[in-house]
């Protein structure tokens, strides 16, 4: 049970006080279920000072990381509420990138703890830098089943054996880093989004009221928990003591039977997952009366597809915008708004209004001033949901966040004249594949470093199944011809594969303003004519 550290109000929604609070007002109540695996919030409560305990020993303390390398798991929270008892910082570590990739997060961070599961010690091996700033990797899940040379591993059974299940009793102010979650750079460096306890505390503590979860709640958290829309969306959905069912992988076939099994009220998908869901052949036999509330967002969704998921689940759903430097949603479509067959039906296209304590505003990025209603701008943000900045980046902070506290967001849209925002383009050049973050940049570095390729621009182009996919335009050296297979072989081997090119085009010269600036709206437009918005 937690000790003798007063919960607070203000308190109680950061990740520390969440799990001191519950554990203590319902210490029995079950909390989190992966498989076969049950806990109570008293069993993760005690866990999680286990972690706290075994960190303090390696010397981690207040601003130190805890680097965390998994797909999802109970495994997470261990490490997320057991770092924040002694105010370390967790940074969960994109499972799905290529090993240089991994690392680099990881030496970004200079974490001297790294958690990893066995089945990513092989990347391990394959991280370029050899991770100099790590002092001790804990391996967790079968660790008798896997072996890591690095005489810095030890087991989690062993590296916690001997640590007492006592809260530390550490309570940081509202400015202190709780979470670290990277999104790529538009240099194609990763940036490390700070995230404080008063971030994730207004987010967590106006879940109740935004996204209306209670004590019955029944969470399914089934995206990735490196992303926002994975730890952000757990976090909200247990804050008032429900239950949090782990869906380690998306399968479609999996995630309907835990629907069925756990009788899951509420979850968070994007909308890739929601079409994957239509297409699976036991959903017809799906028992999915417990459904409330479905949450959609990070990427749009076409309005077939939606209102064919209304008909389909038979429950209310909620569209939700933001993103991880807003530390998630900071606008609402409601279900009320979600009406297929009513006068308002085009609100569906809508991304709905501001939370009750989030500014907006459309600007024109030219002039700096508002835009008129209907007019298509830049959407900029002002609230407590704002990051605190980017990790070690004071000047890509800067060109984020002004002097007056407005986050540039890099969306174009425009309010109509209810107060409804509408998403149109963007001004960056960032695509988004599957609810995936892809800065182009990125990839058109690892496309330069081919030996026929002399220049080369990365777009979004429509695609079905995953709304966005990319596609290279490069120019070939002198004398070579491009082979598409082996440029995409390339890619993949210094990429994750969904920021990989699906395809290649070769031309003879890219289109480029006087500054050498290459024309990407001119590039993109052939493949976006005659759709209402240039994001799919």
């Amino acid at each position: 049970m937690p000790g003798s550290v007063t919960v607070t109000e203000q308190d109680r929604y950061t990740v520390a006080g969440l799990i001191r609070h519950l554990a203590r007002q319902q210490p029995d109540h079950e909390m989190l279920v992966l498989g076969s695996e049950r806990r109570t919030w008293n069993e993760e409560f005690d866990a999680a000072c286990r972690v706290a305990q075994a960190a303090r020993r390696e010397g981690v303390g207040v601003g130190d990381r805890i680097a965390f390398l998994d797909r999802n798991g109970i495994a997470y929270f261990d490490f997320l509420f057991g770092g924040s008892l002694i105010g370390a910082v967790n940074v969960a570590v994109n499972w799905r990138l290529a090993a240089p990739e991994m690392g680099a997060i990881i030496d970004d961070s200079g974490a001297p703890v790294l958690a990893i599961h066995t089945d990513y010690l092989p990347a391990l091996a394959e991280m370029p830098s050899g991770l100099p700033a790590v002092r001790r990797i804990v391996v967790v899940g079968n660790a008798g089943e896997a072996s890591c040379t690095d005489p810095r591993a030890v087991p989690f059974d062993a590296w916690v054996e001997g640590c007492a299940a006592e809260d530390p009793g550490h309570v940081g102010p509202p400015d202190e880093v709780s979470m670290q979650l990277y999104t790529s750079g538009t240099t194609g460096l990763p940036k490390g989004v700070m995230l404080t306890n008063a971030n994730l505390s207004t987010a967590i503590s106006e879940a109740g009221k935004t996204f209306s979860i209670t004590d019955d709640t029944v969470s399914l958290v089934a995206m990735p928990l490196f992303h926002i829309g994975g730890s952000g969306w757990a976090l909200c959905a247990m804050s008032r003591g429900g239950r949090s069912v782990i869906l380690r992988d998306v399968d479609p076939g999996v995630l309907l039977e835990l629907v069925a099994v756990e009788r899951i009220t509420e979850t968070f998908v994007v909308p890739a997952v929601l079409m994957m869901l239509l297409a699976s052949p036991v959903l017809s036999s799906t028992d999915l009366s417990s459904l409330r509330l479905i949450f959609y967002g990070a990427s749009p969704i076409s309005e077939d597809v939606l209102v064919k998921c209304m008909s389909t689940f038979g429950c209310d759903f909620c569209q939700v915008y933001g993103m991880t430097e807003t530390t998630g949603a900071i606008t609402a479509l409601s279900f009320e708004d979600h009406d297929p067959d009513g006068p308002r039906r085009g609100l569906l296209r809508s991304a709905g209004k501001p939370h009750d304590s989030v500014q907006l505003r459309i600007v024109d990025p030219e002039t700096g001033k508002d835009a008129d209603v209907d007019e298509v701008g830049e959407v900029w943000t002002r609230s407590p949901y704002n990051m605190a900045g980017y990790w070690g980046k004071p000047d890509e902070t800067a060109r984020t966040i002004d002097s007056g506290g407005w986050l540039r967001t890099g969306d174009a849209g425009y309010f109509d004249a209810e107060g409804y925002l509408y998403l149109h383009d963007r001004i960056k050049d960032m695509i988004v594949s599957g609810g995936e973050n892809v800065y182009p940049a990125e990839v058109e570095n690892v496309l330069l470093s081919h030996p026929d390729v002399v220049d080369a621009a990365v777009i979004g182009v429509p695609d079905e199944r995953w709304g966005e996919t990319v596609k290279a335009i490069v120019v070939p050296a002198p004398g070579a011809t491009i082979d598409q297979s082996a440029v995409i072989d390339h890619c993949r081997r210094n990429l994750a594969h969904y920021k990989c090119p699906t395809s290649v085009d070769q031309v003879e010269a890219l289109p480029r303003n006087p500054s050498g600036k290459i024309l990407k709206r001119e590039l993109r437009a052939p493949y976006w004519t005659g759709r209402e918005r240039s994001i799919n």
